[in-house]
């Protein structure tokens, strides 16, 4: 992992391969902001206009590269578009998007210092994070190309480098940014390398090494525990499936979380089969459970006051002899029974043992994580996750924690006659997993996934179907494919309540 620390080195003097610097949107032109005074005078006073001779516009993501003004020391200067701040004020996300494009725009083993704006912790933890997720690359399956290279160092020049507050920033920031390329790495990692039982072994080794609790329930136990749901999706596979828990317990604890994740390592869709085409980015399948297991490692290092249960669901939803088919009725953890009138609606089915063994743990609030539905991308995008709870005092309150961390999130609500649908629409058992309608699917999945929590416990359901991973190109911080999202809300909302 790159290596990155503050300095209050001079931004026109500081030794390094690239400084990135912002430029703001004013008017017909560009301005610069605080911090870049003494590389404004390195070029005579005439920055901006070498800048806008070069087209710089300060445009949102633009990039403009410049020689550095003393050679021998910064040999490039890269200026990041960070947009029009209208109210005076750089927002956080910018900055953090800033420094993620800038450190993109240099070589990987380039070593680049950022003199973007840091008035205040905040603003430093921003940049750092942008930084240090901007520079990710997956790499394990190159066999050239520079796929070797060692990241180059990253330094933050602030005039709080210092600070306690700003110190422990970007510690939160590092910590934060391993916690989103380990889950990045798990959801780019082909399903051929990344079954139930591996994911499970990663998840043992990441809590030995930093005090979690893990305990693991293989098909032997799910069978004697009753874990009908996750059996049930699994069953069509040669890889049995897994339930890993994860327990972090620090000393008096000011609340109790307990995080839910999503982990069907591969997707066809059972019987139910996928297209092709829709099968390609299948291996993203297990990223809420990815994102649950980063968050809570990322939580007991930081060593926040939060007491943290999480379930990571794993199966391999394949196509076999042994497939659970359209019409078979699955007996949940718990003794709910399901109608499973869609093998592709499988998320749910091991979500749902999931959340009422969370449920069991008696946490202050349940959140689960899943890429659970297509409705949510058409509804919302692929840059926004919905959220969804049985209170809209809890949902609202990670729906604030997602925005503090960055991530984009949006309220949906979950009508009763959902429910009512899922249970009229099966005439054997309790409730069927689909509506039998065409519409309004995000909907009808959260409120099946309510339907197994406990009376009296909060709960949110995040479905990041469309955010969790980027099928195009790079952008700012967020690389193409895994994209580590939900990692920083869950940590935020840590924090927040610590």
């Amino acid at each position: 992992m790159t290596t990155i620390t503050l300095s209050k080195s001079d931004a026109a003097g500081v030794k390094s391969d690239a400084v990135v610097i912002g430029v703001v949107k004013s008017g017909g032109g560009v301005t610069l902001p605080a911090g870049t005074e003494s590389l404004n005078a390195a070029y005579g006073g005439k920055l901006v206009e070498v800048l806008s001779g070069l087209g710089a516009t300060g445009k949102a993501g633009e990039v403009t590269k410049v020689p550095g003004p003393n050679p021998g020391k910064s040999a490039t200067l890269i200026a990041v578009g960070l947009g029009a701040a209208p109210d005076g004020e750089l927002k956080t996300e910018d900055l953090r998007t800033a420094a993620g494009t800038g450190v993109r725009a240099a070589k990987i083993s380039q070593s680049v210092a950022f003199a973007l704006p840091t008035p205040d912790a905040e603003c430093v933890r921003a940049v750092a994070e942008g930084a240090l997720m901007g520079r990710y690359a997956f790499t394990a399956y190159k066999s050239s190309d520079g796929a070797n290279d060692a990241p180059g160092n990253l330094t933050v020049l602030t005039d709080l480098a210092r600070n306690k507050d700003a110190k422990a920033a970007l510690e939160r920031a590092q910590v934060t940014a391993e916690a989103v390329a380990q889950v990045r790495d798990w959801v780019n990692t082909p399903p051929s390398d990344l079954h139930p039982a591996e994911f499970a072994a990663d998840a043992v080794k990441l809590g030995k090494e930093y005090g979690v609790k893990v305990e693991v329930l293989d098909e032997k136990a799910l069978a004697k525990g009753g874990y009908g749901g996750i059996l049930g999706v699994g069953q069509g596979s040669s890889n049995p499936p897994r339930l890993v828990r994860l327990t972090y317990t620090p000393r008096k604890p000011v609340t109790h979380l307990a995080f839910v994740g999503k982990g069907i390592t591969f997707d066809s869709g059972g019987l139910s089969l996928k297209t092709s085409t829709g099968m390609v980015s299948m291996k993203s399948d297990m990223a809420g459970a990815a994102a649950v297991i980063g968050a809570t490692i990322a939580i007991a290092r930081l060593g926040l006051p939060v007491q943290v249960t999480s379930y990571a669901a794993m199966a391999e939803n394949m196509p076999s002899g042994s497939a659970a088919r359209p019409s078979d009725v699955l007996t949940m953890y718990g003794g709910k029974t399901v109608e499973v009138l869609n093998t592709d609606a499988e998320g749910r089915l091991v979500l749902g043992d999931a959340l009422v063994r969370a449920s069991a743990d008696q946490p202050d609030l349940i959140i689960d994580v899943a890429t659970l539905t297509g409705a949510c991308v058409v509804a919302l995008g692929t840059k926004v996750a919905g959220a969804f709870g049985n209170t809209d005092t809890a949902r609202d309150r990670v729906v604030d924690a997602a925005v503090a961390a960055g991530e984009s999130m949006w309220p949906l609500p979950i009508p009763a006659e959902m429910l009512d649908k899922l249970k009229s629409h099966s005439k054997v058992a309790d409730l069927a997993n689909i509506t039998g309608e065409p519409w309004g699917g995000a909907l009808a999945a959260a409120a099946f996934l309510g339907d197994f929590v406990a009376d009296g416990i909060d709960w949110v359901h995040l479905d990041v179907a469309g955010p969790a991973f980027n099928d195009g190109g790079p952008s700012g911080y967020i690389p193409t494919g895994g994209t580590g999202y939900a990692v920083r809300t869950l940590v935020e909302l840590a924090a927040s309540a610590s």
